[in-house]
């Protein structure tokens, strides 16, 4: 049985050098996602064998994201079979890639079924496109930044810090209750996530921004590099009766990455969980790629 425990904010020293190692593209392999949500969806963590493993518990059924890290895979998901049947449930491997899934069958020829969810594909795009703005296809989004700045002619975009995040906690309430937390289960833990992020934002070690309009913030967002080459958005956030707020916030944080980070090319805006609103959001900046996950089971 592998010894799992919670996820403290002191494993980022073990597990993030091993996550960045291996460069991974989908946004769920992250340290700070697995943390901030880590009471959410019931995460554990343990090393085994220089591999970080990832369990969670959802509805009753435990599952586990794909391991990572160098060295004998197999003896490590050898283990990991061990621990769900020591623990009486089925075996699940969660949030798989494609790659991911070409192991999986070669290391268990037939012994697994597997499935992909639209839900859960990341929105990847690329970074000078959300900069630029530029082509007949997003026209809209830069009628509703002109629209914006013509409104908030005295509006500021600012990083985010010690000396104004308490004015990003207020505005993450205030959005919690404009869009009806109590009553959706989902947005309130997006919204405890969040917190989590504000509380934790200097051991994360994440970047983070905000609009200002009339002197009040309108919108947020939080993110952090993914890998070599991509930059991750975990939180972006704005306030229901400001137009073009996430438009702004969007733009103006994909060139603030842009200049900070200048080895990053793709920004991954993380998936839509079947949400409709979401999807009709993030699809309408017309995606330059979608990273593909399925889950698997263990059958035989």
């Amino acid at each position: 049985m592998i010894d799992f425990k919670e996820v403290q904010i002191e494993d980022k020293r073990w597990a993030d050098p091993i996550i960045r190692k291996a460069n991974l593209r989908g946004s769920h392999y992250n340290f700070s996602t697995i943390f901030t949500w880590a009471k959410i969806n019931n995460y554990r963590i343990a090393e085994v064998h220089g591999f970080l493993v990832v369990k969670l518990f959802e509805e009753n059924q435990a599952g586990y994201y794909f391991p990572v890290g160098e060295g004998d895979i197999k003896a490590v998901l050898d283990l990991m079979i061990q621990d769900a049947a020591d623990n009486g449930h089925q075996f699940r491997l969660y949030a798989l890639s494609p790659e991911d899934h070409k192991v999986t069958e070669e290391l268990y020829p037939g012994r697994f079924t597997f499935e992909y969810e639209r839900d859960y594909y990341d929105y990847v795009y690329e970074l000078d496109k959300l900069v630029t703005l530029s082509g007949k296809k997003l026209h809209a989004k830069r009628n509703h930044i002109n629209k914006f700045k013509r409104t908030y002619s005295n509006w500021q975009f600012e990083i985010l810090s010690d000396r104004n995040m308490e004015d990003c906690i207020k505005m993450n309430e205030q959005w919690c209750k404009e869009n009806g937390c109590a009553e959706n289960g989902e947005l309130q833990d997006d919204y405890c996530a969040t917190r989590r992020y504000f509380k934790y934002y200097k051991d994360l070690g994440v970047d983070g921004a905000l609009i200002r309009a009339e002197g009040k913030v309108v919108a947020f967002t939080i993110g952090e590099i993914l890998n070599s080459d991509t930059y991750v958005i975990h939180v972006e956030k704005a306030l229901r009766d400001v137009e073009g707020g996430y438009s702004m916030i969007n733009r103006e944080f994909a060139e603030y990455v842009k200049g900070k980070y200048p080895f990053i090319v793709l920004m991954n805006r993380e998936e839509d969980m079947g949400d409709e609103g979401l999807r009709k959001a993030k699809e309408s900046y017309y995606p330059d790629r979608m990273e593909e996950k399925c889950w698997a089971e263990l059958i035989k």
